[in-house]
């Protein structure tokens, strides 16, 4: 019969593995990369992608949703929320997005009063 890894062992490998993928989940995205956003957000609750862009960087950007969402490209700094672009119950959006100081820029997504099915793109 084989050999079952010990439960001390075993834990410890789980709780590694658990460590070492939280950066990756908090971290924006690498410079360059594209992003998809496929989701369908449950009324008032938000979705957002974040990537870091440079100073004269742009990125496009498109997006459809099939009920009215909230939508915003935004970044922090300390307690201070900035927001480049902001628009209230929309379908959809798009074009084209340069920053002007290098951040890590979020665009976000919230439901308004019904589900609501969002898909789009962000690219360099």
């Amino acid at each position: 019969m084989g050999r079952m890894l010990a439960w001390p062992a075993m834990r410890r490998l789980c709780i590694l593995l658990a460590i070492a993928a939280v950066p990756a989940l908090a971290n924006p995205a690498a410079p360059g990369a594209t992003l998809a956003v496929d989701v369908t957000l449950a009324p008032k609750k938000v979705h957002e992608e974040c990537a870091r862009v440079e100073a004269g960087e742009s990125r496009r950007y498109h997006w459809k949703s099939d009920a009215p969402v909230d939508f915003n490209i935004h970044y922090h700094r300390g307690d201070d929320v900035f927001f480049p672009v902001k628009r209230d119950g929309m379908r959809g959006d798009g074009g084209t997005f340069k920053a002007r100081t290098g951040e890590d820029y979020c665009w976000m997504w919230t439901a308004r009063g019904a589900p609501a099915k969002v898909e789009g793109l962000i690219a360099k």
